[in-house]
């Protein structure tokens, strides 16, 4: 099976996300082209845009992207309450076929600002269903005719998307991606989402909770393709492991120096994949053979928690690690993001391609 390589965009108006220092531009269309332009050029697939209320909008920043760049997918962050399921499927299926198939989605069910966009719907059990029920009606629409359906959440009645998605022979629609740990969160997982996507945890962690979703998928009585994985991290990378070691420890004490106001905007202490990695950093600053957890105690959150570390062979090593796992969609980034665009697509990937292709070739070289 291929894997899927994309960056992040982080979509804020502020400046400083995670430490970047960029401060021309930022926040406005052209730089955020400038980032999409430059994965692109420099083997990443796509990347993964931030939402949350209060930035600009995702679906809008989305679409503006696609029209400037010609390869790039954006994985469109997306929340049930936010949209209803029938606007949403319709806005997507015509931006994936204007784009000719590049659209993703990543379904958010997670805390945001929900009064100040009318969402009342704060229960943490409500929301996961909502969200499943939200899954389970956008793909209906996507591949239905006549869709009629009455839900405790969503109702529609005799509903058909025009356009349809851009269809190929291995995909009827935009993948989707969700992310969640809780009992809930898997369970929408492993009966409706495409991709279920891991924050950076230790292998032996994401080996049981591989386990855990499959044998649930046929719990559920899953009736879509097998569901996959995917990982979204901080992946910080230098010529030698000495340099990136040094370059962490020195990125975490400016962290420490100023205090744990680094801006997350996510549900840091009720989350409960967030919880996992802040527990982490009980086990060890260092897990597994790179994995450093000690950017969550300083204001790390969310895929800032925990990083990757090490030249660009160690790096690639602990995600062949994962891949090994079956991992095989990978969300990563690290600051500055134009920078490490560059630094880490010309430096990680190839060697990550190489070692996919030794894989599917095991007698090469022999």
């Amino acid at each position: 099976m291929s894997r899927h390589f994309l960056w992040y965009i982080p979509n804020t108006l502020e400046p400083g996300h995670r430490g970047d220092d960029t401060a021309t531009g930022w926040g406005s269309i052209d730089y955020a082209t400038d980032l999409a332009r430059s994965a692109e050029e420099h083997g990443w697939q796509g990347a993964l845009l931030g939402t949350g209320w209060g930035r600009p909008d995702t679906f809008t920043l989305a679409t503006a992207l696609a029209a400037r760049t010609e390869t790039f997918r954006p994985l469109i962050a997306i929340r049930p309450g936010y949209w209803q399921p029938a606007h949403f499927a319709a806005a997507a299926a015509t931006l994936d076929q204007f784009s000719r198939g590049r659209v993703l989605v990543n379904i958010v069910s997670g805390l945001d600002n929900l009064a100040a966009y009318g969402d009342g719907n704060a229960d943490p059990a409500q929301r996961y269903a909502r969200t499943e029920e939200f899954l389970h009606l956008v793909r209906r629409l996507w591949t239905e005719e006549q869709v009629t359906f009455h839900g405790e959440h969503f109702h529609v009645t005799d509903s058909t998307v025009a356009p349809r998605p851009f269809r190929t022979a291995d995909r009827a629609h935009p993948t989707l991606y969700f992310g969640g740990a809780s009992e809930a969160a898997e369970r929408v997982s492993a009966a409706e989402a495409d991709v279920q996507l891991f924050w950076g945890e230790p292998l032996d962690g994401l080996a049981a909770r591989i386990d855990r979703l499959r044998t649930l998928s046929d719990r559920v009585g899953r009736r879509h393709r097998p569901l996959e994985f995917g990982l979204r991290i901080t992946t910080l990378i230098r010529d030698t492991t000495e340099e990136a070691w040094r370059a962490a420890e020195e990125k975490v004490a400016r962290m420490a120096a100023r205090g744990a106001d680094t801006p997350w905007t996510g549900n840091r202490r009720t989350a409960v994949g967030q919880q996992r990695l802040l527990d982490l950093a009980a086990r060890g600053d260092v897990l597994d053979t790179c994995l450093y957890t000690a950017p969550g105690r300083f204001g790390g959150g969310g895929a800032g928690t925990t990083w990757l570390v090490g030249s660009p062979d160690d790096v690639a090593a602990a995600l062949d690690a994962y891949r090994r796992l079956g991992i095989t969609h990978f969300v990563l980034s690290d600051t500055p993001y134009k920078q490490e665009i560059a630094r880490i697509g010309d430096q990680l990937l190839p060697r990550l391609s190489r070692a996919e292709m030794s894989v599917a070739h095991p007698t090469a070289g022999r």
